[in-house]
């Protein structure tokens, strides 16, 4: 008699990718949500469990003595979840771990071996976009979990606490309560802390200047609303540069030292306003420059929440839960990334979507390749684009409110 075979259990994050990728899998795989973060350091000192309590560091959730070990302890709130995964794991043959593709689905997936404790193979799945041939490349094509990517982010979850739990309390005494200054929020604090120093030590230097509107005579000698105008200012008198603001030292108010420019006060501003406005005018010279502007890259995360606040008037946080949205509906890649950089198959997509569309006339003579300037940047997946291969515009797939221009935003990109 043969033995039964289980289901291959696959976590993911979210119920909605859970039943996305559970479609494009099939019946030989049962597919459940961690719903995000399953294990974490201690939100508040109830969490933290009788044996530690007493400990110096209990509140901290951080052994600053020991090689700053953290405390991981599983939120009440998830204990319902991580039963569930441990009942699913009973029945299965293999675990197969499918978090999103960075340090923070790393460390999920690091934090569910540690807490499930499978006696089953582990295999780990990434993907950047939610389409049946992507799931079942990814499923095809696994590895192992990456120590590094989940030491990362432990580190930046540790100094998150370390920096937070000093730093908060001062927050909320100065500012408003239920603020949180971690990692991140500290060099921010830092920065206005530092633009303020800057602001008090200031002085202010006081300088004139003249603008001009001008207007092009019209063929009869006159002119008036309709001839070609533009604005000229003042650059030089009697061959000497006058004075703007960058000349000045902004700790002393005074011009910096060295420079060789004339400092108009009002009297004298006044006195050769009188005198251009009754002299003659003349374009002396007329100097042409060619400017060739390219297309933006392709969006990434900050990138994308920049843009969609000047258009679409979103904040970072609503950006970010349509992106997710948009990303687990199978629309868009993954949408947390600092690259740039495409895919051959998304760059021959986006070729032939030009091509198809608007013809071959509006189709740049070679794929253009952008590359990311920042030297920290991961690289780890793409830039957020359309997902597969299609190139659908937001009509074509029925989206619509702020999925559809947030999509639309992309797919212009």
């Amino acid at each position: 008699m043969s033995e039964k075979r289980g289901k291959n259990l696959v976590i993911v994050e979210s119920p909605a990718k859970a039943r996305k990728i559970a479609d494009y899998l099939g019946k030989d795989y049962k597919v459940l949500a961690s719903m995000g973060h399953v294990r974490d350091l201690p939100a508040k000192a109830a969490d933290v469990p009788a044996a530690q309590k007493k400990l110096p560091w209990a509140s901290l959730g951080v052994d600053v003595e020991n090689d700053f070990g953290p405390l991981y302890v599983v939120p009440k709130e998830k204990k319902k979840v991580v039963d569930e995964l441990k009942a699913a794991l009973k029945d299965a043959d293999e675990l197969i771990l499918a978090t999103d593709e960075d340090r923070e689905g790393e460390s999920i997936g690091w934090h569910l071996t540690q807490i499930l404790k499978p006696k089953v193979p582990v295999k780990r799945m990434v993907f950047s976009e939610i389409t049946k041939k992507a799931i079942q490349e990814a499923i095809a094509n696994s590895r192992v979990l990456d120590e590094d990517l989940v030491a990362a982010q432990e580190t930046r979850r540790i100094l998150d606490r370390l920096y937070g739990y000093t730093l908060s309390p001062l927050l909320w005494k100065k500012i408003s309560r239920g603020l949180s200054a971690g990692r991140v929020q500290s060099v921010a604090v830092r920065v206005l802390v530092q633009r303020e120093l800057e602001r008090l030590a200031f002085h202010k230097g006081t300088y004139w200047d003249l603008q001009a509107e001008l207007a092009a005579e019209k063929a009869n000698g006159e002119s008036g609303e309709d001839a070609r105008s533009f604005e000229a200012t003042l650059y030089s008198v009697d061959g000497k540069k006058v004075a703007g603001g960058k000349d000045f030292d902004e700790h002393t108010g005074q011009l910096k030292e060295g420079l060789d420019v004339l400092l108009l006060d009002e009297a004298a501003a006044e006195r050769l306003n009188q005198t251009v406005r009754d002299s003659p005018w003349r374009v002396a010279s007329i100097e042409e420059r060619s400017q060739i502007r390219n297309p933006y890259p392709p969006f990434t995360t900050s990138t994308l929440q920049q843009e969609s606040n000047r258009k679409l008037n979103m904040s970072a946080r609503q950006t970010m839960q349509v992106a997710q949205r948009l990303y687990e509906d199978g629309h868009i890649t993954y949408m947390r990334t600092d690259s740039v950089n495409l895919s051959t198959e998304a760059i021959d997509a986006a070729r032939t979507c030009v091509t198809g569309r608007y013809g071959k006339e509006y189709l740049s003579p070679s794929p253009r390749q952008f590359t990311t300037k920042s030297k920290s940047a991961q690289e780890a997946h793409e830039a957020i684009r359309p997902a597969g291969t299609e190139m659908q515009t937001a009509e074509e797939l029925g989206l619509s409110g702020e999925q559809a221009k947030l999509y639309a935003l992309i797919w212009k990109r």
